[in-house]
């Protein structure tokens, strides 16, 4: 017999005996395979996972989407689910897609979303087939709060490289368009009708704590602490404004005649407290330079000493000399140097200051503390006045 026949025999046959069976065997038959047995409860439980999973999509699918179109670039803002509850994570997209030869600026990461806790971010920048530009950020965010929240509007910004197009507004980088506000509400896992407080029974009362231990005696231990150590911090204080006022005596003297060139000299008085001043700067430099009294010596002394003195070269000497001499008759017999005469001195200062620069000591620049406490010293106190005494004398 051929094979088909016999299946088709055999098919027939079978459906003969599920016909010929009586009613009430088949109805046990069904009650013994959906009796609650364990894998039966099994079975039901898998099957009801299988349908939430089928229904979680479409829940998870809502969200508030909002789109915006600027010129060659359209702009997706995605934000799911719509409806969070306390607890959720939320997913925001940032979509741009601009035609070729756009440039996309995409905002920096976290621009605008400080208010939020960001758990993820992903970019991802891709060219589809029309040769556009989609740039995408995405953004996973924890609320703080359950409530009323708002994503602020985003700052997106592009440049248009197309031929025959202004790549960006006059006196800008950029085209730049902001987002829309999307304003959305966390829902709370509690009820509303739940109490705001949750107090606890009034039942047994906690044992009374022992009273805390005075804190007198700390507080007097710091302060025992801070009087000794005061002094010691004091001292560290001081040493550390000398060692930051120390400076070459060359650089002392040069911000010395910076400060004195800035003066006006064009009347007598003015021109008498100039050389005053001049005077004073290369005495207090040879002073601190070669430690020679210089300041306190009448001219005629201070040339005299340096005479005797090796590390003077004749040309330094001579150079002096007539400095010095000039600044006397200016300062004593009441004499009026020309401009060309001014300048001369000036130079005759900046030259024996560059000459002697070379391994000149570091000294405490004691002018700084002084120049901050008063620019103006008083009348007969300060060092000028005592070099024309001592020039008198």
């Amino acid at each position: 017999m051929p094979v088909g026949q016999k299946a088709t025999r055999v098919d027939t046959s079978a459906c003969q005996a599920l016909v010929s069976t009586p009613l009430s065997r088949v109805r046990a038959d069904l009650s013994e395979a959906f009796r609650p047995t364990a894998i039966n409860k099994c079975f039901r439980f898998a099957l009801l996972l299988v349908i939430l999973a089928t229904l979680t999509p479409s829940a998870a699918a809502e969200s508030i989407q909002q789109q915006r179109q600027s010129g060659p670039v359209s702009i997706e803002v995605t934000l799911e689910p719509k409806e969070p509850v306390i607890g959720d994570t939320l997913t925001l997209s940032i979509q741009v897609t601009a035609e070729k030869d756009v440039e996309v600026l995409m905002p920096d990461f976290g621009d605008a979303l400080d208010r939020f806790s960001i758990v993820d971010f992903a970019p991802r920048e891709t060219i589809d087939d029309a040769g556009r530009t989609v740039a995408k950020q995405t953004y996973r965010l924890d609320p703080p709060s359950s409530g009323r929240h708002v994503i602020p509007p985003i700052l997106i910004e592009y440049v248009d490289r197309r031929p025959g197009q202004q790549q960006a507004p006059e006196g800008l980088d950029a085209y730049e368009v902001l987002t829309d506000r999307i304003p959305f509400e966390v829902a709370s896992v509690l009820p509303d009708d739940a109490a705001v407080d949750l107090k606890p029974p009034m039942e047994r009362l906690a044992p009374i704590q022992p009273p805390a231990p005075s804190r007198w005696p700390l507080f007097v231990a710091i302060l025992v602490l801070v009087l000794v150590s005061l002094p010691f911090v004091w001292r560290a204080i001081a040493a550390a404004r000398r060692r930051k006022r120390r400076r070459s005596a060359y650089d002392v003297a040069t911000a010395r005649l910076e400060k004195l060139l800035r003066e006006p000299r064009s009347t007598g008085p003015q021109i008498d407290e100039f050389y005053v001043g001049l005077s004073y700067i290369i005495r207090k430099y040879i002073e601190d330079r070669f430690e020679m009294r210089a300041p306190e010596l009448t001219t005629e002394e201070f040339l005299a000493s340096i005479g005797q003195s090796p590390d003077f070269s004749a040309d330094h000497q001579s150079l002096l000399r007539e400095f010095l001499r000039q600044a006397d008759l200016v300062k004593f017999a009441r004499a009026q140097p020309s401009g060309d005469e001014i300048e001369r001195a000036i130079g005759n200062v900046q030259r024996f200051l560059e000459d002697t620069r070379e391994n000149a000591p570091m000294i405490s620049d004691e002018s700084a503390e002084s120049d901050s406490e008063d620019d103006t010293p008083p009348e007969g106190a300060g060092p000028e006045r005592q070099i024309e005494e001592a020039a008198h004398g």
